[in-house]
């Protein structure tokens, strides 16, 4: 007969290994197969699994904001599922506006490639950390904290995005606050706003509220 300590040991092993996981990827890579099975066959994948050119050129500006981005990530460049990471290319029209956002799932690091960009982000005890960065400089952005970008140069400007999660997420705040169907009587109170103010800023917002 098996000892009891014996039986009670390979219970509790079995138990952790089924619980526990890999904290990196197991796989060269992992192409989404769109069936059953999460991987498609590795002797399928060709070089252009993990080519992306979508951001040779800049997005278009839309609702007048001078600001456009285009998102990098697994659904657009499947050589990107299951690396943690994905980036975006954004682009600004004179006084082009990146309004403030936070990604609840990632810290971001991003280069100007042109112009210059008024950038900077918010912490919790609300300290602000910003300033004019230029053509070649780098600016990190913590995970979860609200920050910001505004073309404030003469000409367009261009950034590029990098962010360590395959899916950062994305929290546009005035279109949170102002798109999201927040009870009226309570975003007037907040914000010390007229309903007639209100009622301005939610039509502005709401055609933003899932861009």
């Amino acid at each position: 007969m098996v000892p009891k300590m014996l039986v009670l040991f390979l219970i509790i092993f079995h138990g952790s290994l089924t619980l526990a996981s890999d904290p990196d990827p197991v796989f060269d890579f992992c192409l989404p197969s769109g069936t059953h099975s999460p991987c498609k066959n590795s002797s399928l994948a060709k070089v252009e699994d993990f080519i992306f050119s979508g951001i040779k050129f800049p997005g278009k500006f839309i609702n007048g904001s001078g600001f456009s981005s285009i998102a990098v990530n697994s659904n657009v460049f499947p050589g990107l599922n299951t690396l943690g990471m994905s980036m975006v290319r954004a682009d600004f029209d004179v006084g082009g506006v990146n309004v403030p956002h936070f990604h609840p799932r990632a810290t971001e690091v991003a280069v100007v490639l042109e112009g210059k960009i008024y950038s900077g982000f918010v912490d919790t005890s609300n300290r602000i950390f910003a300033k004019v960065i230029e053509k070649g400089e780098v600016m990190v952005f913590p995970r979860g904290l609200v920050h910001f970008q505004m073309n404030v140069g003469e000409t367009p400007a261009t950034i590029i995005g990098s962010f360590d999660s395959q899916n950062p997420g994305l929290m546009k705040i005035p279109a949170a606050v102002f798109g999201s169907g927040i009870k009226e009587d309570l975003l007037e109170k907040a914000f010390g706003l007229s309903p007639e103010e209100l009622a301005k800023l939610k039509k502005r917002h709401a055609s933003h509220s899932l861009g």
